[in-house]
């Protein structure tokens, strides 16, 4: 198993294109300012270059380098929390307008591919969320009488069609969301990027902004060796907001996410898991993923950090998982072990803080990045160049703070070593 820090992520390893940005070594101007180079940021950046204003993207590490380029690669509609919740949380009107915006958030991430040609090996024949129990189960048939509710395209499968779908009986069925697929997400973010240079976008890696001002009805962004100034500013960096000291940062609470890659299944072997290649995640408190990428690896996730001293428990719970789900690959070498950060708020939802004229942070998807990053990046990019709110998905506030971010990460972290420890040494 690969254990170098900056080498050990499958997707960074395997996307095929490269962006070729450099750093920002000079003073520059633009009509839009965006700050960070993942999902939300390359969007908006994408849909400002195509309605032609001039922007500036600035990524503090390489583009993809956070939740964007460690994510599992599902590419779902709508948000972890069901949409009757999220409706009685934000109240009926703006419920409904962010529940039938995100809805469809797949479709815009593969028209998006289509229309740019991006090479990332996205499929799009669904995903499963998989029942771990008979309570998960009926959890998935409260969700889909509410998905129904909404004529939205997903199925409940039995225990055996599911059995069918993934490869392994040990769930007791399935909801199979026909609108949504899998991507190789660094390649997603790199071909919004070039996307967007090709549109007139200018684009800088390893730049990190070290401060941000508004002067005489301008913003201007400082970095180490170049600045910025423009009209506008979209700060999209999510749970990898860093250096950067501003009453806008995002609030939030951080959870950490693994994943670990096996080497390439034998084609004999690889047709009868995940044959149709949905991507998967179950109803389990301690969720974990998995999904197959386009070289036949097994790709398997959980909640927990590969960077401290969970790691090894982590990996021992994922090796036990595999013996357990797929006993046929169980000795299959982990060719790739990574983790990612989450940017959890409270409520499960995202935010939006208008912190200026015109200056807007987004961030706080809760583990659903790629639809909803899609959608706010496009929507914000959209609000701008038409000073138009109905354009936003969801209200901004002035201000968010999240309280006892740091215990509550610390929370998380121990709850799912304590849970994969347990697990793998046998417990059920």
């Amino acid at each position: 198993m690969r254990s170098d820090k900056d080498s050990d992520n499958l997707w960074a390893n395997t996307a095929r294109v490269e962006c070729g940005a450099s750093a920002l070594r000079d003073d520059i101007t633009a009509d839009v300012l965006v700050v960070g180079g993942g999902f939300t940021g390359c969007c908006a950046a994408l849909q400002l270059a195509k309605s032609g204003a001039g922007v500036c993207l600035l990524e503090a590490r390489s583009l993809g380098y956070g939740g964007s380029g460690r994510n599992v690669g599902l590419v779902n509609a709508g948000l972890w929390l069901e949409p009757d919740r999220i409706e009685r949380i934000l109240g009926s009107a703006a419920g409904v307008r962010l529940n039938e915006t995100l809805a469809l958030g797949p479709a815009q991430v593969f028209s998006l591919i289509e229309e740019h040609g991006i090479d990332c090996d996205a499929t799009r024949t669904g995903t499963l969320h998989c029942a771990h129990s008979e309570s998960g189960l009926a959890d998935l048939r409260e969700r889909l009488r509410q998905y129904r509710a909404r004529d939205w395209n997903v199925d409940l499968l039995d225990s055996n069609e599911t059995a069918l779908k993934t490869g392994t009986s040990r769930y007791c069925g399935a909801l199979w969301d026909h609108r949504a697929g899998t991507i190789q997400p660094m390649a997603y973010v790199r071909g919004l990027a070039i996307a967007a240079m090709a549109s007139g976008a200018r684009i800088f890696e390893m730049s990190p902004v070290t401060e941000i001002v508004c002067k005489q009805g301008q913003w201007v962004a400082a970095t180490e060796n170049g600045s910025v100034r423009a009209d506008a500013v979209v700060l999209a960096t999510n749970a990898y907001h860093q250096g950067l000291r501003h009453d806008a940062r995002p609030s939030y609470t951080p959870v950490n996410f693994f994943q670990v890659a096996t080497t390439p299944i034998d084609d004999e072997i690889v047709g009868s898991i995940l044959a149709e290649r949905q991507g998967a995640w179950d109803t389990m408190k301690v969720m974990s993923s998995f999904r197959v990428d386009a070289e036949r690896r097994f790709v398997l996730g959980s909640v927990g950090s590969l960077d401290g001293f969970g790691r090894q428990v982590h990996c021992a719970w994922a090796r036990r998982r595999l013996e357990e789900m797929y006993p046929a690959i169980s000795d299959s070498e982990f060719e790739f072990a990574w983790s990612g950060r989450i940017a959890m708020t409270s409520n499960h939802l995202p935010r939006i803080v208008k912190f200026g004229e015109r200056a807007l942070a987004i961030y706080g998807y809760s583990g659903r990045g790629i639809g909803p990053g899609t959608v706010f990046g496009t929507s914000v990019a959209n609000y701008l160049l038409s000073g138009n709110g109905d354009d936003l998905p969801l209200e901004p506030v002035g201000a968010h703070r999240e309280l006892l971010s740091k215990f509550k990460q610390i929370g998380y972290e121990l709850g799912a070593t304590g849970y994969h420890l347990t697990v793998s040494r046998g417990a059920r």
